[in-house]
């Protein structure tokens, strides 16, 4: 097993990345956007969609399937596909899987997206909608007890009563991501906040308040995965993919400690396959559909001690300037929601040093990562570096 690790790192890269707008209401369907997004990663990465041999995305709520993807695009045969279930936990988990296919020559030339209308059509946790598969959620529909934000909640609270995490440690990180996103001409919210602007934020499901909580978005994102011999000879940089690795925990809902997630149990296995620790990623893309996500994660993967994720955001560590800038791009809090994929792009324009105003000098090995494992037990995860 070490030595076949040993082959897949390195041994693809991403080639390509590729946005819509991020709106409010996007006017179009989730087909449109999807293909628009696929389109515009192909020509970051000068190809085609002639070039494109595999698809693949993950879904909750709507979706644009790769069946329907791919004859959209004019693409008579796939010779791999993958429409992922799951929601952001698995949002890397397609990429890694990409890079699978790839690595053993299933595929030459893979598109991974996600579109999504989670704002004016399906949001997330919204009315109008089957539950969702976790079979403890029929015990909790009774009391009300089913949208993301009052899930979130319960965990937040559990780590605030443990360790002394403060409101003014989530409101931090808001402040700080929303200065990254002022950097950033993509994001939806650009104007400064301050941590009073943060504490007077109307509530949502106590500990969380608005600015707590990441965005609803309509948008695509989606990325070229290629080998990295192939990767070389296209228009960008490559950004390799050393390490891709998913898998699954405890459910909080039923158990077990809600301080701690699914990322602690995977972070080893990622870090193993990279041949890198935490001290090695000079920046992090986390998945943040809430301040609090941000702040369990920052422990799970071995920035800091398990309890003393709050005060770590609140030195400055996490912000442009410092050791380990966090959503550069202002994260799902500011730039956009768009499930877990443009968190993955973000990470590849700052190892191309195509950030702009937001760029992480030197940045050379970046983290991203995927929802970590609460509501459904998994999670996923990448590290990248630059060729």
């Amino acid at each position: 097993m070490a030595k076949r690790l040993l082959e897949f790192r390195n041994a693809t890269a991403i080639a390509g990345v590729g946005y819509t707008p991020f709106t409010k209401n996007s006017g179009v369907s989730t087909l449109t956007l999807a293909c628009r997004a696929v389109l515009a990663a192909l020509a970051d990465a000068g190809l085609t969609a002639d070039d494109v041999d595999g698809l693949a995305t993950h879904r909750v709520g709507d979706s644009a399937p790769p069946t329907l993807v791919g004859p959209a695009l004019g693409l008579a045969d796939l010779s791999w596909h993958l429409d992922q279930f799951g929601g952001g936990s698995v949002s890397h988990a397609v990429v890694g899987q990409a890079a699978l296919a790839v690595a053993t020559g299933m595929a030459e030339t893979v598109v991974c997206y996600r579109a999504i209308n989670a704002r004016s059509e399906f949001r997330m946790g919204g009315t109008g909608r089957a539950l969702p598969v976790s079979p403890e959620v029929q015990y909790q529909a009774p009391y009300g007890y089913v949208a993301p934000p009052q899930q979130y909640a319960m965990y937040a609270r559990a780590h605030m009563l443990r360790y002394g995490t403060t409101a003014e440690h989530f409101g931090t990180l808001a402040v700080t991501q929303r200065a990254n996103a002022a950097k950033n001409p993509r994001a939806l919210m650009r104007t400064p906040i301050t941590l009073d602007d943060y504490l007077t934020s109307r509530w949502i499901a106590e500990p969380f308040r608005l600015l707590d909580c990441c965005l609803e978005t309509d948008g695509a994102c989606a990325v070229v995965v290629t080998t990295a011999e192939r990767a070389r000879e296209l228009r960008r940089p490559p950004v390799l993919i050393s390490a891709a690795a998913w898998g699954g925990g405890q459910s909080h809902l039923s158990g077990g400690d809600p301080t701690v997630t699914a990322a602690a149990g995977l972070a080893p296995r990622l870090y193993a396959q990279a041949g890198l620790g935490p001290e090695d990623v000079d920046v992090a893309e986390i998945y943040d559909c809430f301040t609090y996500s941000v702040i369990v994660q920052l422990e799970d993967y071995g920035f800091c001690p398990k309890g003393e994720g709050g005060p770590y955001v609140a030195s400055g560590a996490t912000a442009l300037d410092g050791p380990l800038p966090v959503n550069t791009h202002g994260g799902f809090l500011s730039e956009g929601y768009v499930h877990g994929v443009n968190h993955i792009a973000e990470a590849v324009s700052q190892l191309r040093g195509e950030a702009g105003d937001r760029q992480v000098p030197g940045a050379e090995v970046a983290l991203s990562t995927a929802q970590p494992g609460y509501i459904l037990p998994a999670t996923s995860a990448l590290i990248l570096r630059r060729a």
